[in-house]
């Protein structure tokens, strides 16, 4: 039988680790709850992602699949197009990005219906960002690029 002091670890033990998930949980991860198909069949109405909040924005990627607050408030799941400096348009539903086109494997042009985008220049603290999901996206083709201070974080993981 354990004794008062093997007890009093564990559950001090016990303590300690679930104030580390919750500080954790505050300060470095946050799940989100993802509402809408402007990203699928990459990540499904319904679905839950985990975002870095203390990320670094300006370590994010052209791909990277980042939660963000769109122009009305509300958190908003997108895929990076472009980043600060970079030339971004799209003609027939192509992605080009400083004149090149970009393989976008995860983006089913059969299901894409001509879209375009006018040519537009990423100005500095800002990403261009699109729905993977082209013709039910809201993105930076409707509302113009991100301001970094919005952006919460990339996508660590989804279920």
């Amino acid at each position: 039988m354990a004794g008062p002091t093997a007890r009093r670890r564990r559950v001090v033990g016990l303590g300690a680790g679930v104030l580390a998930l919750l500080v954790v949980r505050l300060v470095l991860v946050a799940p989100v709850a993802v509402s809408g198909q402007s990203m699928t069949p990459t990540v499904d109405d319904g679905a839950v992602v985990l975002v870095a909040l203390r990320a670094d924005p300006a370590g994010l990627g052209r791909g990277d699949v980042v939660v963000l607050r769109d122009p009305e408030g509300a958190l908003s799941l997108k895929r990076v197009a472009g980043l600060a400096g970079d030339t971004v348009a799209i003609l027939d539903a192509v992605l080009t990005v400083n004149g090149r086109a970009v393989d976008e494997p995860y983006l089913d042009l059969a299901t894409v219906d001509g879209s375009f985008a006018p040519q537009v220049l990423v100005p500095g603290g800002h990403v261009y960002v699109l729905g993977d999901n082209r013709d039910r996206s809201v993105d930076s083709r409707d509302y113009g690029t991100v301001p970094l201070e919005d952006v919460l974080g990339p996508v660590l993981l989804t279920w």
